[in-house]
């Protein structure tokens, strides 16, 4: 009995070593070029002034940017003034309807107020979104102002933006999405994050590569000698 036991330990202590080493390479405290992240061979310009560029390249109907969301709000918020955050809807599957609808409520000021309601849109209500009629049937329910809604996503600024998505894909060689580029230079993913470790659950990709994010911020402030920003919470504090 007293063997048995001593066995039993001895196997949930390996068990649970094992877990925490999956843990902690889910989670890379010093990410590696090459594994958790990859340095583009053509960097590409990034307009962002003195603060840090992040572009994330998605999809309405990706489930897995659905499930990233979140916590991608959650870390653009903490970052605060290190870096100014763009969202370029990538074309797969020939839902330019998609992409429009995306650049429209971001010319209309509405992307953040509406960002998640399409989302929730297309996951939940099934709402495809493929045609413009479905498009519309999406403005109506949402109380926009459908006129001017039109006005905009029929537009040559919005055709010029769809085009500029497709440049930028092609110059960050994205081939998936979620797909993150930071500084015009780096670009990680969920699965890029976790590429070392093996299979893991999608919340663990999503914070890991989160924590990869946080690296690359912080290895450029640093070769750039900027101290980082106070998060808004914090400095909205220190105010009081």
């Amino acid at each position: 009995m007293h063997f048995f036991s001593l066995v039993t330990r001895r196997m949930f202590l390996a068990l649970g070593l094992s877990l925490v080493a999956a843990a902690v390479g889910a989670t890379p405290a010093m990410p590696q070029n090459g594994v958790e992240y990859e340095v583009l061979a053509r960097p590409q310009p990034a307009e962002s002034g003195k603060k840090i560029e992040v572009v994330e390249f998605f999809a309405y109907f990706c489930p897995h940017c659905y499930a990233l969301e979140p916590l991608m709000a959650e870390w653009v918020k903490k970052q605060g003034d290190n870096i100014v955050f763009k969202r370029v809807h990538v074309n797969m599957h020939g839902l330019v309807t998609q992409q429009k609808l995306h650049y429209t409520l971001d010319a209309m000021g509405k992307l953040e107020e509406f960002h998640m309601k399409v989302f929730n849109a297309y996951h939940i209500d099934r709402n495809r979104l493929q045609t413009d009629a479905e498009v519309m049937e999406f403005v109506a329910k949402s109380g926009l102002d459908k006129q001017k809604f039109q006005e905009i996503y029929n537009s040559f600024a919005i055709q010029s933006k769809v085009a500029r998505a497709a440049q930028m894909s092609d110059a960050y060689h994205v081939d998936g999405v979620p797909n993150i580029a930071i500084d015009g230079r780096y670009v990680t993913s969920p699965v890029m994050s976790v590429r070392a470790v093996g299979r893991v659950s999608e919340d663990a990709q999503n914070r890991a590569v989160l924590q990869v994010m946080d690296y690359l911020v912080a290895k450029i402030q640093k070769e750039r000698n900027v101290p980082a920003a106070a998060e808004p919470a914090k400095a909205a504090g220190k105010k009081k």
